[in-house]
């Protein structure tokens, strides 16, 4: 065979070399994907037997930690149901039903099947699961919790309600679209303790890694849209949604590692704290999710995030450089922040505590918020209002009106430029252009 290939034309020759090439890649990407199934699988042996109350607790404490039911609920539906459509730059994707309904859910899987769906993003059909479904994430988790929060899915009442199809560009919702994606970003990432660390480190780390899945906000995304590592933090924009995740490893857009513990904790469990207040997506996963966890996995995840978190060394202080305003748009913001800021944030962009401690309406001067070289958003905050989430140690956050309908996009970078430029602080100036595209984006 060999030698009746040497024996060809060039150019026959060189279409049997990339046939070839072809195919054996194809056979490696078949491989990497399902590959495995050739193994025998056993259940682990605690997953054998019928489910103790304990494990059952386990398994819904896990999901809130993990924060299933915000993908898993449709609005105004039964909870863990499914049906929810879930925007990506290719599409619609509509989450499964996790209930034990034996048609429609999980009512004829087994803890194995599980198992697969969270380490190998693949159904118990073989099919591969679309990655909005953030399995590089729930892969870290151990068999243990996968099984307890199977355990606890199957105690729960079935529900009825089939999955609508996704709405995906050709051919991007294919299996062997999936599957190519898979073999390029995808490789699962079992947790793995780092000796060098402490059990609360550790903890935290997986927490962040796994469950809590903050990668799938806070690390780029490439034009296929996959993010970083389980571990990248390094900020990115959120596609669809347009909020910018900070840098959770730069101290000067979280804070996180000039920040004492207790009040990163606080900030995690109550969605504000004395130098900080969240919102947007942020603020739906303090609402659904964080506020529910325990001291210590709140305190082990602050530790993990505070270690990630570094500081740049400060340079000699030079002269600040003024930003180039113009003077019309300079007395147009002016305008607006005394009509429209002013009572809330202050003349001097100082704020307003309720008491000691407590942060009614947030200071702008030096606010990291503020000061971040992407104004995405501030731009959707004034758009769209900010609203804090309600928690038991915050019941009555303070928000923040929408502007949608009362300013333009001239208004609106006017007065950003304002608040950015103003009481010492130096970013760059919005541009309405700016201001048009994140709102353009929002709409659709």
């Amino acid at each position: 065979m060999i030698r009746r290939v040497l024996g060809m034309h060039p150019i026959k020759r060189l279409g049997w070399v990339t046939l070839t090439c072809l195919l054996v890649l194809a056979l490696a990407v078949i491989w990497d994907n399902w590959g495995d199934l050739l193994v025998t699988h056993q259940d682990a042996p605690h997953a054998t037997g019928k489910a103790t109350e304990m494990q059952v607790e386990q398994g819904r404490y896990l999901a809130i930690a993990g924060n299933c039911m915000a993908c898993h609920t449709a609005r105004g539906g039964t909870p863990l149901a499914g049906g929810r459509r879930i925007d990506t730059p290719f599409g619609g994707v509509y989450s499964s039903n996790l209930t034990p309904d034996p048609e429609t859910g999980l009512g004829r899987w087994r803890a194995q099947d599980f198992w697969q769906a969270m380490h190998r993003g693949r159904s118990k059909d073989g099919r591969l699961l679309a990655p909005a479904f953030p399995y590089n994430h729930t892969s870290v988790i151990t068999r243990g919790d996968s099984d307890a929060i199977f355990a606890w899915l199957s105690s729960l009442p079935p529900v009825v309600q089939a999955q609508p199809a996704h709405t995906l560009v050709w051919p991007v919702g294919t299996q062997p679209a999936l599957a190519v994606w898979r073999s390029l970003f995808f490789e699962p990432s079992p947790f793995q303790a780092d000796k060098a660390q402490s059990a609360e480190w550790n903890r935290g780390a997986y927490l962040v890694q796994g469950l809590g899945h903050c990668a799938a906000c806070h690390s780029p995304r490439n034009a296929l849209g996959a993010s970083g590592t389980v571990s990248d933090l390094s900020g990115g924009l959120m596609p669809v949604v347009n909020w910018y995740a900070p840098d959770l490893t730069s101290d000067a857009e979280s804070g996180l590692a000039s920040t004492p513990l207790p009040e990163i904790v606080r900030l995690l469990r109550n969605g504000a704290s004395t130098t900080a207040q969240t919102s947007g997506p942020m603020g739906e996963v303090v609402q659904h999710s964080l506020q529910h966890l325990n001291q210590a996995d709140l305190q082990a995840m602050a530790v993990y995030l505070q270690s990630r978190a570094h500081t740049v060394p400060q340079k000699a202080p030079a002269a600040p450089i003024p930003a180039r305003i113009s003077l019309q748009v300079a007395t147009q913001g002016a305008k607006i922040y005394e009509r429209q800021c002013l009572q809330c944030h202050g003349e001097q962009g100082e704020g307003v505590n309720t008491a000691p401690g407590e942060v009614a309406y947030p200071a702008l001067a030096g606010n990291r918020a503020v000061l971040l070289k992407d104004p995405t958003n501030l731009v959707q905050l004034v758009l769209y209002g900010g609203y804090g989430p309600a928690t038991e140690g915050h019941p009555r956050p303070f928000g923040m009106p929408p502007a949608v309908l009362e300013l333009d996009d001239r208004d609106i970078a006017a007065v950003l430029t304002h608040l950015r430029s103003r009481w010492g602080n130096q970013a760059s100036e919005v541009t309405p252009l700016q201001v048009n595209r994140i709102r353009a984006a929002q709409g659709h």
